[in-house]
């Protein structure tokens, strides 16, 4: 390069906008763009009802008859109240919400104007008609395609409905109504106009009801109306439901071949059971396993892939959330990705820590296993024995362990759960390793099924049962057992997984809602036992991380903590646990 090069003015650098600014951009266009349609909700309410200025009005009545003019008022405040209900249902970028939003600005702005030539309240209208043209893109939450159609069924039987319903009333309720002091008897073409006349006409065509039945009737024609309106509107903007079968085989396929190569822990593993459905990222190297309850999408651990594709999957599928109407979450976060989450704009609560056991240096020496020595001694002494199958698991096996676990859930009270935990049903614990404890009589009294870790020699604890009445220490005595067997196998770990909740909240600088999980952990034993699954696991002295729950905005949380409820508890769980599973 020479001197007059280097002296050549540089061309500033063009700044690049980070997800997570892009992201914040639009989250105050979608703010301003709610507020204004509920301020205009408010407008036409109040312009509605309000007379308009004499000058304006003498002109109009020169062009647009008082009939229009009075529609004009109906219309407009028709409009404000739709607008109210379609304010928040912006803010979650509603495609449908976007163009009924469009299409009632349109009739607020034609009826300001022939109403009383409001062209102050046309004009913030349409200021927010361009906003909205603008952010056109923006908008690209579906709703619940079924439930659209329903919504059309339902909003065109209940137009029919009223239609018939208020035709037949006029017609039947002969001398129940008066027009202009005078008792009507309606035809059946008259009750038909007189019923349009209740939705279209400021004043129902000079209509007054005699005696409270009739007044009663001509209400009931507005509650049936609204009640449809309302309902046919709630089904069009519902958001996206899952349907039938979570994902296709092949689906299941193209995921087992991506976890096989890049999965780390035994999360991945969970990831292949059949509650879960998968999107995968804009290069196909990477796969999202959630599961979608109500507006919560929930993956289950981070994104599992190449490290280099990890921000596109994160990106890809919060677009894929957003044009469904789904909040993205990611549960059982590991830390070293909470940078990356941050970087694009989400936050994170810690949810747990994993108890992890180093069976490199593991050993039952030392006054602090004096209690797990102890258990193995009189176990063993009591004719106690421990076995642990590799998998395939025979039926026969599975046959044994199904009622040491049908008594174990009848002890908790409790029911099958799923998502984060595998459940009792053949074809998922034939791919296990089972470890069982025997009586000196040869029956199963205990059993554990683990799951091997994917790329690393990994075993993790997932279900852990016994049966009601079992000697002392014999689950301390099953997991040492396990931990010494696996040990001898030359596994580097032994992950006694999740236990929620422990160490949350529990620092001066935890955040509020961590404070608030906290108090769940110290007070709610009685519902869920937090603090004696720790302390059990608390026992074996293991290395505690730390599990995140990764999502975009606290006002989310209701939705995300109902939606983990659900996927735990499992809405399709029924059809795995048919006679014979």
């Amino acid at each position: 390069m020479g001197i007059l090069d280097r002296l050549k003015p540089k061309r500033p650098r063009k700044t690049q906008t980070s997800p997570a600014q892009l992201s914040r951009r639009i989250r105050i266009g979608l703010w301003a763009a709610a507020f204004l349609t509920g301020l205009i909700g408010m407008v036409n309410l109040l312009s509605a009802v309000t007379p308009s200025l004499p000058e304006r009005r003498d002109w109009l009545e020169l062009f647009v008859p008082f009939e229009v003019r009075a529609s004009g008022r109906v219309f407009t405040a028709i409009a404000g109240f739709l607008l109210l209900v379609l304010a928040a249902n912006l803010l979650r970028r509603k495609r449908v919400a976007w163009i009924l939003t469009v299409g009632l600005l349109i009739i607020s702005i034609i009826g300001h104007l022939i109403k009383g030539f409001d062209y102050e309240e046309s004009i913030l209208a349409g200021v927010l008609l361009i906003q909205l043209l603008i952010m056109r893109p923006v908008f690209t939450a579906q709703s619940d395609r079924p439930s659209i159609a329903q919504g059309i069924r339902v909003l065109i039987g209940a137009v029919l409905f009223t239609l018939a319903y208020g035709t037949a009333g006029f017609y039947i309720l002969d001398g129940r109504f008066k027009v202009d002091d005078k008792l009507v008897n309606f035809s059946l073409r008259e009750s038909i106009l007189q019923t349009l006349a209740m939705f279209f006409t400021e004043d129902n065509a000079g209509l007054e009801p005699v005696g409270r039945f009739a007044e009663f009737f001509a209400n009931s024609i507005y509650i049936v109306g609204a009640v449809a309106l309302s309902f046919s509107l709630l089904l069009l903007l519902r958001p996206v439901l899952l349907r039938g079968s979570p994902a296709t085989i092949a689906e299941r396929q193209r995921a087992r071949e991506i976890i096989d190569q890049y999965g780390q822990s035994s999360l991945a593993r969970l990831s292949l059971l059949s509650d879960k459905v998968y999107y995968f990222s804009p290069s196909g190297k990477s796969v999202v396993a959630y599961v979608a309850k109500g507006r919560a999408a929930i993956a289950l651990g981070d994104p599992i892939g190449p490290l280099e594709d990890r921000a596109e999957a994160i990106i890809g599928f919060q677009h894929f959330c957003d044009r469904n109407d789904w909040f993205p979450t990611f549960y059982e976060a590991v830390p070293d990705q909470l940078s990356l989450y941050e970087s694009l704009g989400y936050r994170y609560v810690q949810i747990g820590e994993e108890a992890i056991i180093d069976l490199k240096t593991f050993n039952l020496k030392g006054k602090a296993n004096q209690n797990l020595r102890t258990a193995i001694n009189r176990l063993t002494k009591t004719g106690h024995s421990f076995k642990v199958f590799e998998p395939p698991i025979s039926d026969d096996l599975i046959a044994q362990l199904k009622p040491v676990s049908d008594e174990w859930l009848q002890a908790k009270n409790g029911s099958e759960k799923q998502f984060s935990i595998g459940w009792f049903h053949r074809e998922y614990l034939q791919g296990c390793h089972i470890a069982v404890v025997y009586d000196a009589h040869g029956t199963i009294v205990a059993f554990s099924s683990l799951l091997s870790g994917y790329n690393k020699k990994e075993v993790t604890v997932d279900l852990m049962r016994h049966r009601k009445t079992v000697e002392n220490g014999t689950m301390e005595y099953l997991f040492a057992s396990m931990m010494q067997h696996f040990q001898k196998l030359e596994y580097d770990s032994f992950n006694l997984s999740l236990s929620p909740l422990a160490g949350v909240g529990s620092s001066p600088d935890a955040q509020r809602v961590e404070k608030g999980l906290n108090y769940f952990f110290e007070n709610l034993n009685k519902f869920y036992n937090f603090k004696g699954l720790h302390q059990f696991k608390e026992k074996f002295q293991p290395r505690w991380e730390p599990r995140y729950l990764v999502f975009q905005s606290r006002a989310t949380l209701p939705d995300i903590a109902v939606g983990l409820v659900r996927a735990d508890s499992g809405d399709r769980l029924l059809d795995y646990l048919k006679p014979g599973t």
